[in-house]
């Protein structure tokens, strides 16, 4: 391989992963068509490395590659989405019963500071929805990540990289239909944690599953409310 063409496929995952979290966050929104030559101005580079961008992303599900018409926004659905939520359920158990076995105090002392870092910050976003805050959404993150961190699995934990980015997207989306929203999530949490701290790998896949399907029925809900 040639410096050249490295230095390519190195542009070509930098401009992936910048689409892809444009694209979760809500920057593009679901069915959008991508045009090469406004999106090459917006991040500032060549039409080919965002083509081939946009190609590696189509194999993810983040956009779809259209015959002759280039690229869109992949849409939403309810599908899609229940599909992501039960495999997550599956996947991220499966790690966090082998986390609580193998964890130690190390991982302990992770989950704890994650946990506190995520409170914190949800304990000064006074007035907006949390998922608005890029600092609670990092935090949020890192906190569901270092409850399956100790898994010893490299392969399990991409996919569940993966699906978390999915369902972020879905969260996001959830953001445009205005609906509010009554639920305790930092009891969710804090449940999940100490479940966790006290090596109870049934509990703490049963709130995990909880925690999940309750995000699954407010996006539900939520779409089937714009079909009012």
């Amino acid at each position: 391989m040639t410096e050249e063409h490295s230095k390519k496929r190195t542009m070509a995952s930098q401009l992936a992963d910048s689409v892809r979290h444009d694209i979760v966050n809500g920057k593009f929104q679901p069915g959008a068509h991508l045009n090469l030559s406004a999106l090459s101005k917006y991040y500032d580079t060549g039409v080919n490395p965002l083509r081939e961008a946009l190609s590696r992303l189509s194999t993810t599900g983040f956009i779809t590659a259209e015959d002759q018409r280039g690229f869109k926004v992949s849409e939403i659905s309810r599908k899609e989405l229940i599909d992501t939520q039960n495999v997550r359920i599956e996947l991220e158990c499966l790690a966090l019963r082998k986390s609580i076995a193998n964890g130690g105090i190390n991982w302990e002392s992770e989950l704890v500071a994650a946990h506190h870092r995520m409170s914190r910050i949800q304990r000064t976003s006074k007035g907006e929805r949390l998922s608005l805050d890029a600092n609670w959404e990092t935090g949020h993150y890192d906190f569901h990540i270092a409850l399956l961190s100790a898994c010893d699995s490299e392969w399990l934990m991409l996919f569940i990289k993966t699906l978390f980015e999915c369902s972020t997207r879905y969260r996001k989306a959830m953001l445009m239909f205005k609906q509010t929203i009554k639920r305790n999530v930092e009891n969710e949490h804090e449940g999940l944690m100490n479940a966790a701290l006290n090596k109870d790998a049934d509990l703490a896949c049963e709130l995990l599953a909880t925690h999940f399907n309750e995000t699954t029925k407010l996006i539900l809900s939520s779409m089937d409310n714009t079909k009012e």
